[in-house]
């Protein structure tokens, strides 16, 4: 008889020792899935940070000084671009590869729309300015709209032309 009750006390502490293991494994897959929704949280807001600051870059690009019209336009205006600064700019970015931190900059007209890359024997008839094209792998294009402004020599006077463009930037792709 005290074989027979200590085989039913083996299978019961067997039975608690499997509901142990179970509950144990039921609640490791709740965290798990819990962690697994909470991370991709974390991947969204990562993403929507990364999207939000590669637009903060490209706003404050275009009022940097090396590319903002400042006041030779008649008053400060956000988001201008000076045309002649830019493209005299282009001639000497190679001292200032790795200043903004990005691996391409553009710029590209928007009306008249032309695919032409500005060169000095097509200046100012051309519609894409590369700046900066390092060739590595590259996120996509962050982009802003600005004002491309220059100084046209008409007959008698200079005047100022301005046309809309978008600014584009990528950096290095890292995954």
């Amino acid at each position: 008889m005290v074989k027979e009750f200590s085989k039913k006390g083996q299978m019961k502490i067997q039975q608690m020792a499997f509901m142990l293991i179970a509950i144990t494994l039921f609640f490791v897959l709740v965290v798990v899935f819990f962690l697994a929704i909470s991370l991709q949280g974390v991947r969204r807001t990562a993403t929507m940070l990364e999207e939000e600051n590669a637009m903060l870059l490209v706003s404050k690009l275009a009022n940097s000084p090396e590319f903002s019209c400042g006041n030779s336009f008649g008053g400060s205006r956000a988001n201008c671009i000076d045309f002649d600064k830019v493209f005299a700019l282009k001639k000497t970015l190679n001292k200032y590869q790795n200043f903004w931190g990005v691996t391409k900059i553009y710029i590209r007209k928007i009306y008249p729309e032309d695919e032409i890359e500005c060169t000095e024997e097509n200046y100012p008839n051309c519609g894409l300015i590369k700046l900066l094209d390092k060739n590595v792998n590259s996120t996509s294009f962050s982009s802003n709209f600005v004002s491309l402004c220059r100084k046209e020599k008409f007959v008698n006077s200079i005047e100022d032309k301005c046309e809309i463009a978008i600014l584009m930037i990528a950096s290095e792709d890292k995954g």
